[in-house]
């Protein structure tokens, strides 16, 4: 895969309906990259799949790896999710994921380092430290998830664990596989977890989900999540403490053999999306926009979609959500961030795409 940087261009591009109503620009291309967040002075930093964390100069003219990780990059594993601490001014810290082989197999890992110059005239993530690891490893490449969110106060952090293409973990209360779990900033059991006096592990905030690749706070302090279905049912779900969103036991989707999975519905215990796809988009990256670059769309979430090689808009409106539009962006995105200037940036898969870090703008 190419890892060069391109001259700033601007794509121009039509979809069914016409003209999209932003403006398309290339930034860089990286190799297999797989998330990014934009520091105070508007670089990024960007993880590729096999262990790579490039910090990126905000034009994308420059480039420097600040980290090499030792991950399993096999199937969908690799160095995966990267957020600034809520404290980044002060304290310089940074935490990712990435999947790694251990005892009993693979796993999903939480850590976190410090960002410092190295002496040489660039930086470096030193003190890199593992605070989390999803519980048990097993065998397999799949549905690692790894995604991170801050609660709106920064004391708490919100980690996606996959159910590994499992199925069952997800309901089994003595593990994380399939949860959403909520720590402390330095990787423990966060206080006042909602299911621990119910038997489960102290970690878990909610559970029955499946490959849960986006999760992110809104401004008036909801948490939503998207997760990947099976053949069928792509989910966004708003996620509440204690509760059970039903997988493998209930899904708007089929397995992938073809039999049938038991649709949500009401009464059957397990709390149902609030949107979801039938064909899928299969969904990678969430983001909820704050900015002030697209007013129109102020408070929604934006999802990139990888088998549908789309750009995702969801209304949100308090609780409630709703399907909005869907943007043809021919290659698979795997990362949709919002800039500081309230610009939108997405990132290609690398799979079957560049990987190119793309900025949209206002025409």
């Amino acid at each position: 895969m190419a890892t060069t940087l391109l001259a700033s261009t601007a794509c121009s591009a039509q979809t069914a309906t016409g003209a999209k109503p932003f403006k398309e620009t290339v930034i860089a291309d990286f190799d297999s990259p797989w998330a990014m967040t934009v520091l105070p002075d508007k670089r990024m930093l960007v993880t590729e799949k096999k262990g790579q964390m490039l910090l990126v100069s905000a034009d994308g003219k420059q480039r420097q790896t600040v980290a090499t990780i030792t991950v399993d990059s096999a199937g969908q594993g690799g160095l995966m999710d990267v957020v600034l601490a809520p404290d980044f001014a002060a304290s310089q810290r940074v935490y990712f994921s990435y999947s790694a082989a251990g005892e009993g197999g693979k796993g999903v890992v939480l850590a976190r380092g410090r960002l410092r110059p190295n002496g040489g005239g660039g930086e470096r993530l030193g003190e890199i430290e593992t605070l989390f690891s999803a519980r048990p490893f097993v065998e397999g490449n799949g549905h690692y998830s790894g995604r991170i969110a801050f609660s709106p106060d920064g004391k708490y952090l919100f980690f996606t664990n996959g159910e590994r293409q499992k199925f069952t973990p997800a309901q089994d209360p003595k593990v994380t596989l399939g949860k959403v779990v909520r720590l402390t900033i330095d990787g423990k059991p966060a206080p006042g977890n909602p299911l621990a006096a119910k038997g489960f592990v102290p970690e878990i905030w909610s559970y029955g989900h499946r490959n849960l690749l986006g999760i992110a706070f809104d401004a008036q302090g909801n948490l939503w999540e998207q997760e990947m279905g099976p053949k069928g049912g792509d989910e966004v779900n708003l996620i509440k403490p204690g509760l059970n969103y039903g997988w493998p036991n209930a899904s708007n989707g089929s397995n992938y053999d073809g039999t049938d999975i038991p649709d949500h519905k009401p009464g059957d215990g397990y709390e149902p999306p609030k949107v979801f796809w039938n064909p899928v988009i299969s969904p990678g990256g969430l983001m909820i926009y704050s900015g002030a670059m697209f007013p129109q769309w102020k408070g929604d979430a934006f999802i990139g979609g990888l088998s549908s090689k789309s750009l995702v808009r969801v209304d949100l409106n308090g609780t409630n959500a709703a399907k909005g539009d869907q943007w043809d962006m021919g290659a698979r995105i795997r990362e949709v961030e919002q800039g500081p200037d309230g610009a939108i940036w997405l990132l290609e898969d690398g799979g079957e795409s560049q990987g190119r870090l793309i900025k949209l703008t206002v025409k």
